[in-house]
């Protein structure tokens, strides 16, 4: 028979570790599913059931409905909640935001990284400390710009917003990963003929792609889930409002059932998880590109 190996403190560690980091694992899925799988549950259960076992986390599967959902979704007009329509002005919110945001946000990213100019290193810390701001320092002036462009209550106007609150970090995160690009790979394109443009066009961005969509995510979040701006520009439009209004017309109304409130909260959550999973590989490898870089 073989000796039995030693206790070494190096064997200890690795063994204790490991209990742990599926124990972490296990108690990061726990808080991270359970308050979805209530919401979700609360949003398919009858109010009459919720009112008598309201701390049941296992409903009777013989009674739920999906009233609550026809009743979010279904237009104003036919007594519903309108969630449709406000799912379809987010998305045109969110879906410009990212567009336009990326669209600035790449060119500024890399000319901080490759192009000299005078005050470069300054940049992406001036770049920095603008998104580091209070979203309510800088309201009062975007509502008196807005309302003087006559853009206060306009979808475009909230988009100009948002475009305006992402910008920098978004120059900041695009920036760290072209800094990853070795310059030897650009420099043989140009040797190959290729112009600066050409080389961003079909060197820089096919090997950026995973730190664009990481980006173009964290904005779509920033837009799809913000409610300030969203409450301060649109308010008196709501035909224009975006679904974290019409979330919270939602909870502010006392006669408005909990299981309805629920189910809005699930309509709002949904794309957001769908949109995470389907590029969660491109996330991951564009949070994590650029780690090693200040």
């Amino acid at each position: 028979m073989s000796a039995a190996r030693p206790w070494t403190r190096d064997r200890v560690e690795r063994g204790i570790f490991g209990v742990l980091r599926w124990v972490v694992i296990a108690l990061a899925l726990l808080a991270s599913l359970v308050p979805f799988y209530y919401m979700l549950m609360l949003s398919v259960r009858p109010i009459e059931d919720l009112l008598m076992r309201p701390d049941s986390l296992l409903p009777d599967f013989r009674t739920l409905t999906w009233a609550t959902y026809e009743e979010v979704l279904s237009p104003v007009t036919d007594g519903g909640q309108g969630f449709l329509s406000l799912l379809g002005n987010s998305a045109i919110v969110a879906t410009a935001s990212v567009l336009v945001a990326l669209v600035v946000a790449i060119p500024g990213a890399y000319a901080v990284s490759r192009l000299e100019f005078f005050g470069r290193r300054k940049v992406s810390a001036l770049l920095l400390m603008v998104y580091l701001f209070p979203a309510i320092v800088t309201a009062i002036p975007l509502f008196v710009l807005l309302t003087k462009l006559q853009l206060r209550g306009s979808l475009a106007g909230l988009v100009l917003v948002y475009i305006a609150q992402t910008v920098p970090v978004a120059i900041y995160m695009l920036r760290n990963y072209f800094e990853t690009i070795p310059e030897s790979v650009e420099e043989a394109g140009m040797v190959d003929g290729l112009t600066r443009l050409g080389v961003i066009r079909r060197i820089s961005l096919p090997l950026a792609v995973p730190s664009i969509v990481a980006t173009g995510i964290f904005v779509f979040m920033i837009a799809w889930n913000e409610f300030l701006f969203a409450l301060l520009f649109l308010v008196e439009r709501r035909d224009r409002w975006t679904v974290s209004l019409g979330l919270a017309q939602l909870s502010g109304t006392v006669e408005i059932p909990t299981t309805v409130l629920m189910a809005g909260s699930v309509v709002i959550t949904v794309p957001i998880v769908v949109l995470f999973f389907l590029t969660e590989r491109l996330l991951s490898e564009g949070l994590t590109s650029g780690a090693d870089k200040g």
